[in-house]
């Protein structure tokens, strides 16, 4: 089920800093969304209190200091606090993102759990609410939802301080108190007169305990008003009566910790650790009783002498009715972040009322009375009204209950059918057939639920909604899925335009050079155009960096022909010129153009200068010259002279004939020869 699809709040940026993500889980006053911090670009977590809460301007205060407070914990097992704030009314505490499961799934999977196991996941919750109470932090809602275990084993305890800020601004009002917190856990104090301290945390640890070892918890009812009674009448049952194997000492741990007179548990949750450490320790050396520390961890013995006794008596009779709570108007159902309810108990005054304990001691045994005589029965004897009394107390009680019961479910109330998935015709006939009216709210795109179907329902499926009421459906409109435009020609800002207007997203950016494509210019996308996407998909653009340019450098002195060759291959046109050159030999490069160091582009032209060697020269005609005049004017014009016999010589040293010619034209260093006769 899409469950972010109609969240307004989702992709919303908070401050400027904190951008919303998928919702982690709703409670009755906030909402836990995940979330990155654009400034420090990290995952976090941000609780967003529900519409309407920041108004009140005392409550926004105390939210405020509360965090403050909370934000100062620093401690391995409390999730720290990063920041909080308003947002145009938006009231948002921001947290470290635990990614795991909570100490509830674990319960559901794994109760009853053995006790060293039990104990070893209890610890390090203490350790938390030690840390807390020491910096004088009461947690107030100590519940198996607020303890996070990480993926990575790490626990953490989440939620310090927000209680308390919440209770700060509800407990005290003009008519009476009202109780915050989940029934199941709550200390007796809490639901007599909503004071708590340190040892209030401590007897919801205690229950937290309790239920890792059975799987239950201590006190159930058909409703909280019946859960809340017992909490402050019934003594939390020993673990081992549900689960047989139990130590005694692990019974008397969970005794101490969940007593009923808050002076007679441990005076903070660091104490309570330090007890768990010693029951752990014989738990984990095998012991199945330890006498002694099962006496050191009972709770004192209460004395029950006939004095405490009349007085226990003359508290029923004085208060022989429970006033029925009243929920104001406008105060809406607390649940936890994981959906478990959590009761909002208006009081006033206090739905209990419960005279306080005086100091408990430990009373020598009495030695037994002798049987006291019965006076002789006179006229006019007066039977005890007290059975009467309490007779009407039990019936006053009995029709409380059912008042209650009928209130809070039997009666008024029915549960939202299950229509997640079914297509909008059936869903209909499904709601109206539990005497429910059903409506379509919102349209919203799913890639999970088929088009027409339901995504969800508000209420959810199972949960409480009045006889006739509304059941409000998001319709799925399918799959949403946008076709790629088309991009190529365009310049990169204009193709990310047209990707925004058509739901998508520039994705990786790819500049290759190209000859037909002008720089900037975008030349294909993947995928390529009208191909069906979903929304906010990248789209990869390759894009033109232009023509790939041509470095020239220095070819002089290297064989014309295979600098022709490469430069061919690049894509220039070479043009080829010759000269004469006295140091560069000939079918050499003597020039270029352009020189060396520049750029050019395919179909650019470069002009290369080839050596034809040295210039040519007029050979002398020195026939008839003497031998030497001839080789000194053929010397002088640069040529190398050679000296033969002709066939007929006969020692006259004329010059008879020489090769080459007079009159040939030769390169200056060539060899001329000439024939003596």
């Amino acid at each position: 089920m899409d469950r972010t699809a109609a969240d307004p709040l989702i992709g919303r940026v908070l401050d400027g800093r904190y951008r919303v993500g998928p919702r982690i889980a709703r409670g009755g006053m906030a909402t836990v969304y995940e979330a990155v911090d654009l400034r420090l670009d990290r995952p976090c977590a941000v609780k967003i209190m529900h519409q309407g809460m920041g108004d009140d301007d005392d409550f926004a205060r105390r939210f405020v200091r509360e965090a403050h407070t909370a934000a100062k914990l620093s401690h391995p097992n409390i999730v720290s606090v990063f920041d909080q704030g308003d947002d145009d009314g938006t009231l948002f505490l921001v947290m470290e993102y635990v990614s795991g499961h909570t100490l509830r799934d674990v319960i559901r999977k794994e109760a009853p759990m053995k006790p060293a196991k039990a104990l070893a996941l209890l610890e390090p919750v203490l350790a938390a609410l030690g840390a807390a109470h020491q910096s004088g932090m009461i947690h107030r809602d100590v519940k198996p939802e607020n303890v996070l275990l990480a993926s990575d084993g790490r626990i953490k305890v989440a939620d310090f301080g927000l209680a308390r800020a919440i209770s700060a601004e509800t407990q005290h009002t003009a008519t009476g108190g009202v109780l915050i917190g989940t029934v199941s856990y709550l200390a007796p104090e809490l639901v007599v007169d909503g004071k708590a301290d340190a040892r209030s945390d401590v007897y919801s640890a205690g229950v937290l305990l309790y239920e890792m070892l059975t799987g239950r918890k201590p006190h159930e009812g058909e409703t909280p008003i019946q859960v809340a009674y017992k909490h402050v009448h019934e003594d939390v049952p020993a673990p081992s009566l549900l689960v047989p194997g139990i130590p005694p000492y692990v019974d008397a741990l969970v005794a101490r910790a969940t007593a009923r007179e808050r002076d007679q548990r441990p005076s903070d949750a660091k104490v309570l650790g330090q007890q768990v450490r010693r029951v752990k320790a014989a738990v984990d050396a095998g012991l199945r009783d330890d006498p002694d520390l099962t006496a050191d961890l009972r709770p004192r013995v209460i004395s029950t002498d006939t004095a405490d006794i009349d007085r226990d008596l003359s508290y029923i009779e004085e208060s022989p009715t429970l006033r029925a709570p009243v929920v104001p108007q406008g105060v809406p159902p607390i649940s936890d972040l994981s959906g478990e309810s959590t009761s909002v108990i208006n009081a006033a005054p206090p739905m209990v009322q419960r005279r306080t304990a005086e100091p408990r001691t430990v009373r020598p045994a009495a030695p037994p009375r002798p049987p006291a005589k019965r006076p002789a029965k006179k006229s006019g004897y007066k039977p005890s009204r007290r059975g009467p009394v309490l007779l009407i107390l039990v019936l006053l009680l009995a029709v409380l209950a059912a008042v209650m019961g009928w209130y809070f479910g039997i009666g008024r109330f029915t549960t939202t059918p299950g229509v997640i998935n079914l297509p909008e015709a059936q869903a209909r006939v499904k709601v109206e057939a539990a005497g429910l009216s059903f409506e379509v709210g919102d349209k919203a795109y799913s890639e999970t639920v088929t088009k027409g179907a339901v995504i969800s329902t508000d209420p959810s499926a199972g949960d409480r909604i009045l006889k006739d009421g509304t059941v409000r459906a998001v319709i799925s409109l399918g799959q949403e899925r946008h076709p790629v435009p088309t991009l190529r020609g365009l310049t990169v800002d204009a193709a990310a335009e047209a990707l925004d207007r058509a739901s998508l997203d520039v994705g990786r950016v790819t500049k290759v050079f190209n000859d037909t494509v002008a720089q900037g210019i975008v030349i294909r996308s993947t995928p390529p155009a009208k191909t069906e996407l979903p929304r906010d998909t990248a789209v990869a653009l390759l894009v033109s960096r232009g023509p790939k340019p041509i470095h020239i450098k220095d070819y002089t002195g290297e064989n014309a022909d295979q600098v022709r060759d490469r430069l061919v291959e690049l894509g220039l046109d070479v043009k080829i010129e010759h000269d004469y050159s006295e140091d560069i030999k000939a079918g050499r490069v003597m020039g270029q153009n352009p020189g060396a160091g520049s750029t050019l582009y395919k179909g650019d032209s470069i002009t290369l200068t080839v050596s034809q060697g040295p210039p040519l020269v007029e050979v002398p005609n020195t026939v008839s010259h003497g031998v030497d005049a001839a080789k000194a004017e053929l010397e002088a014009a640069g040529f190398k002279v050679s000296v033969q016999h002709a066939p007929t010589y006969i020692g006259l040293g004329y010059v008879l004939t020489q090769d080459p010619p007079g009159g040939t034209m030769l390169q200056k260093g060539e060899t001329v020869t000439i024939y003596l006769v």
